[in-house]
């Protein structure tokens, strides 16, 4: 049987996966990142999976791909050669945006609007114009068509988000204008809102075109470049990219809407949590994914991770079906330094992977976070096996200088640094839970990532959280949760339609085709026609309101059965959301009809890892330091050497490739069958 290898690039480590689908068995591995090139760290950690697993690279059956390189290209505002074609008379969509002050309008003193996408210079007019039903009006104009994309190509431009007025019900005129892109200026990068969201708000649609063609180029040219040195060594196997809404699509379209790939590495790292939280028996988890750049959080119900439509990446707005996942500039590489006011602050800068924190020898000078960790005895002598060796001494160093400002042992300061990191986390998990009516206390934790473990119960005992769950390897559980993904595209289609007016057959014929569609190119997946699940949705809203609710529609319903439900249900869900609902006395709009598309693929079985054994024998001991408690002597366990079903108390440290799990004082540990680390806090 083939091996499937899943890589997970980070911002400082790609973690890679192989799993032997005959056996089971499976093979972790990190390999130092490359943001220069992401396809050299990706070719990298594949090749370094097989060889972990023993077998040539030309065994592999597929690979799987997650990354965060889409939105790393917005975060480092690389809009060099970015311009906008619009319909005339909305040259200035992007500059007056929704007129909205973060804050509140007592703010807009203050305030500056953040760098535009696209400067006014490079947005050009074209004549043309449909209905918001999708007539046509006045013809699209070609000749002003090659005028303008000539102009943009004169000025610069590389890439070119194309915009017109109501594509979304008729997409002739962008189609064309597409068309004319592609045939006279075959090296410009260009995007549609009718390809990439074709649903109404012009502003939104307009950004999230926008955001597609500007981290079109940085997408296709690694993809690409990576498809082409994997197929030389394993032939043409399977190339599947995650995407933001937690499933998998060939590289070749995702290389073609790669907005869709925005949150692609956390959206993998969600599915292996809530899949290892299902097997440990948690269904409401708290997801807590701490890496070398950042820390991302999620809130699942009943196994089901939150979804949103609406996301912001920086100040920007993107639409695009994704995992509702908040992120924080904190995690191993945030560097710590002090203000102009003399106070102690971590990230959001980063040391990354290059140079990456003092310790790492490579030419970093200011203190990360990882340097704290290994200053308070932590962090052992060498990460990932002991292929990374760290310089504590350096780390030290470091940190006694930062200690001077405040007077301070640089133990003390490294402590300091760690309950700043641990806030700005905390502050993620409370954006996903109490500012909406989510009681994190109800909820496990769900900690992974490199670092993760360093900072779960300090996050949970922040929270009143009493129970943490840490997988197996959880410093590749993001590679990992590929494994555990299907193949899934998400479909939408604007008509508003009113209660009170609405055409059942109408409404119908666009599901139905929204669901044809869906099933056809799920298909062209090379997915068995019995394998593919599609479900409906709605976008509705109370007749007069600005915004819309999703209502789901059990699988199943069609026809005037599948409508008369979702008139019913929205006011159950407008309930929830809002607290309050107007069932009998104000008309209901359905705004937009969505269906999502499912392929389901193999997943790998989770073999149970008991082991024997009525004690646990430390594999070493070191000092390790403790805010308020000073330096104690702690044992140190390797996590393969921990008996099922046998509770440690703390203070002590587990270790692992990849990944240390701190359990201090007030906590015990008991490992489950699967492997799980079960955290709980003694009463």
């Amino acid at each position: 049987m083939a091996i499937r290898v899943a890589i997970d690039t980070g911002g400082t480590f790609t973690d890679a996966v192989a799993i032997d689908d005959a056996s089971g068995a499976q093979f972790a591995v990190k390999t130092p990142s490359t943001p220069d090139d992401p396809s050299r760290g990706l070719v990298t950690g594949f090749r370094k999976a097989m060889a972990a697993a023993g077998r040539p690279v030309g065994d592999a059956g597929a690979l799987l791909h997650g990354s965060t390189v889409a939105t790393n290209a917005v975060l480092e505002h690389k809009f060099d050669g970015l311009g906008l074609i619009v319909t005339r008379g909305f040259r200035h969509m992007i500059e007056i945006a929704r007129q909205s002050v973060p804050d509140g309008y007592g703010n807009s003193f203050f305030w500056v609007k953040p760098p535009r996408l696209v400067p006014l210079h490079l947005v050009r007019e074209v004549p043309g114009r449909m209905t918001f039903e999708g007539e046509e009006i006045e013809p699209f104009d070609e000749a002003a068509a090659r005028a303008a994309i000539g102009e943009l190509a004169a000025l610069g431009a590389t890439c070119i988000g194309v915009c017109l007025l109501h594509s979304y019900a008729n997409d002739a005129h962008e189609a064309r204008l597409g068309a004319l892109i592609a045939r006279d200026f075959p090296g410009i990068f260009h995007s549609l809102s009718s390809v990439v969201l074709p649903e109404y708000r012009e502003y939104e649609r307009a950004m999230t075109t926008l955001v597609d063609v500007l981290v079109k180029p940085y997408c296709r040219t690694y993809l690409d470049s990576a498809a082409r040195e994997v197929r030389a060594d394993a032939g043409d196997i399977p190339f599947l990219i995650m995407q933001s809404n937690g499933g998998v699509v060939r590289h070749e379209t995702a290389g073609e809407k790669p907005v869709t790939m925005l949150l692609s590495g956390p959206a993998a790292g969600v599915l292996g949590a809530v899949h290892m939280a299902s097997l440990a028996g948690f269904e409401d988890v708290l997801t807590l994914d701490v890496g070398g750049t950042s820390t991302d959080v999620s809130l699942v119900d009943k196994l089901r991770p939150a979804m949103t439509s609406q996301a912001m990446v920086e100040h920007y707005p993107v639409k695009t079906p994704m995992f509702d996942i908040v992120t924080v500039a904190a995690g191993g590489g945030s560097i710590a330094w002090v203000n102009d006011y003399g106070q102690l602050k971590v990230g959001p800068r980063s040391a990354g992977a290059d140079p990456g924190p003092v310790a790492y020898g490579r030419g970093g000078t200011e203190p990360a976070v990882t340097d704290a960790a290994l200053v308070m005895g932590r962090l052992p002598a060498a990460l990932i096996g002991g292929e990374l060796a760290l310089d504590a001494g350096a780390a030290e160093a470091a940190y006694a200088r930062l200690g001077t400002a405040f007077r301070m042992p640089a133990e003390e300061v490294a402590a300091g640094v760690f309950e700043i990191a641990t806030a700005n986390m905390v502050h993620g998990i409370r954006q996903v839970t109490t500012t909406r009516g989510r009681d994190p206390q109800a909820y496990t934790l769900v900690s992974f990532g490199g670092a993760g473990g360093l900072f779960a119960t300090d996050v949970a005992d922040f929270l009143g959280m009493r129970t943490v769950l840490s997988p197996l390897n959880p410093g590749n559980l993001s590679a990992w949760g590929l494994h555990v993904s299907d193949v899934k595209r998400d479909y939408i289609q604007t008509a508003v339609r009113r209660q009170s007016t609405a055409d059942v057959a109408e409404i119908e014929a666009i599901w139905a085709a929204l669901e044809t569609r869906g099933r056809r190119e799920i298909a062209a997946e090379g997915i068995a026609e019995d394998a593919i699940v599609l479900t409906r949705s709605a976008d509705m809203r109370y007749v007069g309101e600005g915004h819309e609710v999703p209502v789901h529609l059990p699988e199943g319903l069609r026809g005037e059965l599948a409508l008369a439900f979702a008139w019913k249900d929205f006011h159950r869900v407008h309930d929830e959301t809002f607290g309050f609902q107007y069932e009998g006395t104000q008309d209901v709009e359905l705004v937009n009809m969505r269906v999502q598309a499912v392929g389901r693929i193999h997943r790998p079985r989770v073999e149970e890892a008991v082991r024997g054994g009525a004690a646990a024998v430390p594999a070493a001991r070191r000092p390790v330091y403790w805010r308020g408690q000073g330096w104690i002597d702690c044992p140190i366990y390797a996590r393969t050497s921990l008996p099922t079903g046998l509770a440690l108390a703390g203070p002590l440290i587990v270790e692992e490739y990849g990944s240390t799990t701190v359990v201090p004082a007030g906590w015990k540990v008991m490992p489950d069958r699967y492997a799980n680390l079960v955290l709980e806090k003694l009463p």
